[in-house]
């Protein structure tokens, strides 16, 4: 199929006769900057965890003095993001210092990709056990082999790139994860090459919603449960269109084989949160839409007069909420 590729998109290409990159470009935020939180504790570089198909690198933090099994949560950067710059601007480990639960980072290479995006749109590179997705469960497996992890309380949070490959691995290890979050992300399956990728970012599919459920049960045919599921995406995004965050409701509603309902909506200041919840009351899935939002990881408070210092903060943008404090809350980890 032939389209023509928005001006304003052209520079995600990179120069190779195969395309196998993406970039996502550079989108200016307001000139603000998150308060002061707590500092971040230092992550630990894990040389060697098993098996490594798609050659990523693996950074940890376990917070000290924690009696019993620990949550864990599962990071994963955008583009032009790497481990150490995402979370001191996110927060994840004061918070998981501040709660008690342990943080994996997942940390792309640029001999897989220049830019540093995980190569979700790569099916060889998504599947069960192999490329990075295999990689990221290897990870995953060796957290719970050394430290004393709650496998009931694994969780795993993806922004854009990183929030396309959270849904990856949400579809295909159904079994493993309690909940993810997908935030300015893409529904898993959307794309299985670079310009495909290209263009549904822009403007999203036309798959109807059978057809995303499908995606999901082909390669979790024997799934018992689908963890919960949290959407976030900014109305004003022009990187990845919001588009996708329908076609991620569509794809969790239609593989849990539920019709396909507005759910509960609930406002706030800032955005609206659409809930989806179960027959016994339990939340499934929900969406939640940040008013005036472009692309990126919504944090909380904000002071004025900041811009950001590396392009990993370019992508960490002042909101109403915040997500990883909200996903905290939402997934239980607060002590």
């Amino acid at each position: 199929m032939n389209f023509k590729v928005p001006s304003r998109l052209r520079r995600l290409l990179v120069d190779s006769v195969e395309l196998p990159q993406l970039q996502f470009p550079m989108t200016q935020p307001p000139r603000r900057r998150v308060s002061k939180r707590p500092a971040p504790q230092r992550l630990t570089d894990v040389l060697w965890f098993g098996r490594n198909p798609g050659d990523l690198r693996m950074l940890e933090y376990v917070p000290p003095g924690v009696k019993g099994p620990m949550p864990l949560v599962v990071v994963l950067h955008g583009c032009h993001q790497n481990a150490e710059d995402f979370d001191r601007a996110s927060g994840w480990t004061a918070l998981a210092r501040e709660h008690g639960f342990a943080v994996l980072y997942a940390e792309q290479k640029t001999s897989n990709n220049p830019n540093l995006c995980f190569n979700w749109f790569r099916p060889s590179l998504v599947t069960r056990d192999r490329g990075e997705l295999g990689s990221i469960r290897e990870m995953i497996d060796f957290s719970c082999r050394v430290h004393k992890i709650d496998a009931d309380r694994i969780f795993v949070m993806g922004l854009s790139a990183g929030g396309a490959m959270a849904a990856a691995l949400l579809a295909t290890y159904p079994e493993l994860f309690a909940a993810g979050a997908i935030i300015g992300g893409l529904p898993f399956g959307a794309a299985r090459d670079a310009m495909a990728a290209l263009d549904v970012m822009a403007r999203g599919s036309t798959r109807t919603a059978e057809k995303w459920g499908e995606l999901v049960r082909e390669v979790s045919p024997e799934a018992a449960r689908y963890p919960a599921v949290s959407i976030w995406h900014g109305d004003e995004d022009e990187v990845v269109s919001f588009a996708n965050a329908e076609a991620s409701v569509a794809q969790w509603l239609a593989a849990r084989e539920r019709p396909r309902t507005k759910g509960r909506l609930r406002l706030f200041d800032g955005g609206e949160r659409r809930e989806w919840r179960d027959d016994y009351g339990n939340l499934i899935l929900e969406l939640v839409t940040l008013n005036d939002f472009g692309h990126g990881l919504p944090v909380g408070s904000v002071v004025e007069g900041w811009e950001p210092a590396n392009d990993t903060e370019r992508f960490i943008l002042p909101a109403a909420l915040s997500a990883p404090e909200e996903l905290v809350k939402s997934w239980n980890l607060a002590a």
